[in-house]
Parts: structure tokens; C-alpha cells; sequence
């Protein structure tokens, strides 16, 4: 039985808004939202690669919250646990630097406004309860 490996995302929160990344690479993904984050390299903890992840790929220093309840399966053998997230005191704003080339800062009315990898919908709804109940 293969291992699985979990994939980190950031449900990074700002003033009642949620960041969703659109995808440059690769090409089957590209143009398509997802919340960012990446890999979790081994003998790295979850939060500790959410946070590099966004270091990398956005640029900002972040800092993790909680878990949104549950995971959801990816191509084998990934796995997606998503945290919430909030961005430090003196962060810069986030930009896209890897694998990404667009950023929006959605409110709740508009979470559905972009088109979302298919995998992230579930984790996105999660999210998205968390926003309805006020605890980011």
C-alpha cells in the first residue's frame, strides 16, 4: 500500500476575504483557482510547510490558525488538509511568484466567482462554512 502524501492549502483570510490563486502550471491546471499551498516535505510538519509554501509561492510570512475539518483526495497518492491562515503584522502583500500568475481576494458572495479545481470545491465549501460561522 502506497503512503499518501499530504498537500497543504492556506485558507488565507483577510478582512472577512478568502485569497485564491489561479494556476500557471502545469498546463492542465493552468487558469483554473485553487487555494494556495504545496507538498509537505518529510520530517516537515503541515503548518510548517503551509507556512514556507506561502513564503515561496506568495512571498508573505503567515502564520497558521486551525485545520478546516477534514481532507480530500487528490491523485493518488495525494491527499489535501487545508489551515487557515492569516498574514503577520508587516507581511507584504501577497503576489504570485510560483505557479500562479493571478491572485483575488474573494468575499463570501464572491467565492464562486472563479473557476475552481475540481479538488479544491469540496475544501473551498469547508471553508466557506468557517466564513458563515464567523470563526477564521
Amino acid at each position: 500500500m502506497t503512503e499518501r502524501i499530504v498537500v497543504v492549502g492556506a485558507a488565507l483570510f483577510d478582512s472577512g476575504r478568502l485569497l485564491a490563486a489561479r494556476r500557471s502550471a502545469p498546463p492542465a491546471l493552468a487558469g483554473r483557482w485553487e487555494l494556495p499551498g504545496g507538498k509537505v516535505e518529510p520530517g516537515e510538519t503541515p503548518e510548517a510547510a503551509l507556512v514556507r509554501e506561502l513564503r515561496e509561492e506568495l512571498g508573505v510570512t503567515a502564520r497558521t490558525v486551525a485545520r478546516v475539518p477534514g481532507q480530500w483526495p487528490l491523485k493518488a497518492p495525494y491527499v489535501l488538509q487545508v489551515w487557515t491562515a492569516h498574514l503577520l503584522p508587516g507581511s507584504r502583500d501577497p503576489e504570485p511568484l510560483q505557479d500562479h500568475d493571478a491572485l483575488r481576494w474573494l468575499t463570501p458572495g464572491e467565492l464562486w466567482d472563479v473557476d475552481w479545481l475540481d479538488q479544491d470545491v469540496p475544501a473551498v465549501r469547508a471553508t466557506l462554512a468557517l466564513l458563515d460561522s464567523g470563526a477564521r
